[in-house]
């Protein structure tokens, strides 16, 4: 399987983060009590992976990182990226130069590749659209995770296209594709590859809400610039983004929950 496009070392970020998606806060109270629960159930997947790795004084990074060699900016790892083929969900971690992403030691990029999609999903005919050779490389990008030096979760972003080398979707049909998102492996690392797929639906209120900022984004930027291509504009980078913390996203979820009728 082979990896994912490497990101250029152009480009910044669009959104200034105090003004994207972080700031609105979302309502779980409205939520279906079965979708709390099954929140409750992945954060508490989450929270037991992270505390399983401390025992040994270890971290999620660190467990991905584990038997690499040197860790480099931009190289993939685990090395050929991760990929179920089962589910035909795939994901890697990668850092950008010291600097560039502000406390962020590094982030995960989760995709799913077109064998695992719902029935029906398309690619979006988009400006600069071309089929790939193979139909199962028109992956879509689902989230990207981002990580502080002490290995916890801290950011979720969407990008643009030509930042992972993906196939655009609109985000409904991505919004679509975030059950299919599961790791279900015992290598290179069973507490990595649970917390992922765990992360995806703890979080994903958060993730559906940055998938349909990131076509509003993109939307205005090529109102904006009508005359390039928004997909491959070096100056558009990160389309979205909301800063995350484990514990609080329990605590309003378990809240909302006991608020819930039974």
């Amino acid at each position: 399987m082979r990896r994912i496009g490497t990101q250029s070392r152009a480009g910044a970020s669009a959104l200034p983060l105090d003004r994207a998606v972080g700031a609105r806060l979302l309502d779980f109270s409205s939520m279906p009590r079965a979708d709390l629960s099954a929140m409750a159930e992945a954060g508490q997947e989450v929270e037991r992976c992270r505390r399983v790795l401390a025992k040994s004084g270890d971290n999620i990074v660190a467990e991905v990182l584990r038997a690499q060699g040197t860790f480099y900016e931009w190289t993939h790892y685990p090395q050929g990226d991760v990929y179920d083929f089962e589910s035909h969900a795939q994901y890697y971690y990668h850092a950008h130069p010291a600097g560039e992403r502000p406390g962020e030691h590094g982030h995960f990029h989760a995709f799913l590749r077109q064998k695992g999609m719902p029935k029906g999903v398309r690619p979006a005919l988009v400006r600069g659209f071309v089929p790939p050779p193979e139909p199962d490389e028109a992956l879509g990008h689902l989230v990207a995770i981002s990580m502080d030096n002490r290995g916890n979760p801290v950011q979720l972003f969407t990008t643009n296209r030509w930042v992972t080398g993906e196939v655009w979707y609109a985000a409904r049909d991505v919004i679509a594709m975030l059950d299919r998102f599961e790791i279900e492996l015992a290598q290179p690392s069973w507490p990595v590859n649970r917390w992922i797929t765990a992360m995806v639906r703890f979080f994903r209120p958060q993730i559906e809400l940055l998938l349909l900022e990131r076509d509003r984004a993109v939307a205005e930027w090529q109102r904006r610039h009508p005359n390039v291509d928004v997909f491959e504009d070096r100056r558009l980078e990160v389309a979205s983004a909301v800063e995350i913390a484990v514990d609080g996203q329990m605590q309003r979820v378990l809240g909302a929950l006991k608020r819930s009728r039974r």
